[in-house]
């Protein structure tokens, strides 16, 4: 999750080597392989809850309904 926009969020994750198709609408799964480089580029480890509420807060939590088609 991005604290200023999505387009930050693909760039971040472009530049540790995530792929895109780790992205879920509203996040990026990030494969264990990558957590001490991501963490390393600055990335926060957050517990999915956390996570949770911090895109509903934030007006960007995806229903399943929008995830299905998309976005």
């Amino acid at each position: 999750m991005s604290d200023t926009s999505l387009d930050e969020l693909h760039e971040f994750a472009a530049r540790v080597g995530i792929p895109r198709r780790g992205f879920h609408g509203d996040h990026y799964d990030v494969p264990e392989e990558y957590l001490d480089e991501v963490v390393a580029a600055g990335a926060v480890p957050t517990p999915s809850r956390e996570l949770l509420r911090r895109l509903r807060a934030a007006g960007l939590r995806l229903s399943p309904a929008e995830r299905r088609n998309g976005g």
